[in-house]
């Protein structure tokens, strides 16, 4: 999730776990450890793109780390505050570390919660970005801030919170299944053969549902509105994996294809191929658009062996999708 809903959980479970006895201090070392786990991004100013990919969202967030480093962060805080309660500060970082990974295991990318076994959880029934979980979370999290330490309200706004974020995950698992079922029932009308169907929330809503579809050859993906009225409409991306020619057996190929989790076509533009991940969609809702959310350049040097650049996003495609978004959610 972003940094603000992962500082607002931290905080939250912070007053939690130490509230009663440290005061605003808990929220605010909930709010710092709730960011510590993404801090594996400065992996992408030391390696390639390829090896950050693969580092993000991994190690920092497992339950391995959390374990390990709870007691440390907690040591150190420790020696210089004047509560000094090992085993409390250790489950107040315990917990803000652990929920950060299980917040974005909701999320498309996932998380290795099991690191080192190369297993990533990615249940997809929130967007990275979602405002009807943040908002109220947050509105209760300042109310609670409001109220002195001990004020039986401030526990109130604070467990108000947890709860209200909590059960909104919970009606995401089921309006995913919902999602899941309506495209499983057009793809059936429409008498679409396929090998795989994904379903994920739509940016910052989870009114409007997008699928990825895997067929023969070609990659499918539609949208449905929960106020949709007419038949879905799906458009078609070729897979293409046979432009990667000999590329597509090298060591650093074979990760990407590994991270995408196959859900990947190639194009080929100027004699220069590029690797579009489908599994984020593209930046817009118009059919058979192919600004790709992730989309990466594929260079080879002398010794043939391939780089990945991700391409930039262009702002104008951001500020265009929400208006899609708008006008879609409302159905077709």
């Amino acid at each position: 999730m972003d940094s603000l809903t992962q500082i607002v959980l931290g905080a939250a479970v912070g007053e939690a776990v130490l509230g009663k006895k440290i005061g605003n201090k808990a929220m605010l070392y909930g709010a710092i450890a709730g960011t510590i786990p993404d801090l594996d991004i400065v992996a992408t100013l030391f390696t390639d793109t390829v090896t950050a990919l693969e580092i993000h969202r991994g190690f920092t967030h497992s339950t391995f780390f959390s374990v390990v480093f709870a007691p440390v962060f907690a040591f150190i805080v420790s020696t210089y505050e004047k509560y000094k309660n090992l085993k409390d500060w250790s489950w107040l970082f315990f917990w803000a570390f652990i929920t950060h990974p299980i917040l974005d295991a909701q999320t498309t990318w996932g998380t290795q919660l099991f690191w080192p076994l190369d297993l990533r959880l990615a249940f997809k029934n929130v967007f990275v970005i979602d405002p009807l979980y943040t908002l109220p979370f947050l509105i209760c999290l300042v109310l609670a801030l409001s109220k002195k330490r001990g004020h039986k309200k401030r526990r109130f706004y604070n467990n108000l919170g947890l709860l209200l974020s909590s059960s909104y995950l919970v009606i995401t698992i089921f309006l995913k299944s919902i999602a899941f079922t309506n495209f499983e029932n057009e793809l059936k009308n429409q008498h679409i053969t396929y090998q795989e169907l994904e379903t994920k929330p739509s940016p910052l809503n989870t009114i409007l549902w997008t699928a990825n579809v895997k067929t023969e050859d070609a990659f499918l993906i539609g949208n449905t509105s929960f106020f949709d009225t007419k038949p879905i409409q799906f458009s078609e991306y070729k897979k293409n994996h046979h432009l990667l020619g000999n590329l597509k057996n090298h060591p650093k190929t074979q990760r990407m294809i590994a991270i995408s989790k196959g859900w990947f076509t190639i194009n080929k533009k100027n004699d220069t191929l590029y690797f579009n991940d489908l599994r984020f969609g593209t930046l817009s809702l118009a059919s058979n658009a192919t600004n790709f959310v992730f989309k990466y350049k594929i260079t080879v040097d002398k010794n043939g062996i391939p780089f990945f650049t991700e391409e930039k996003k262009a702002k104008r495609d951001g500020k265009k999708l929400i208006k899609e978004l708008w006008a879609r959610i409302k159905g077709n």
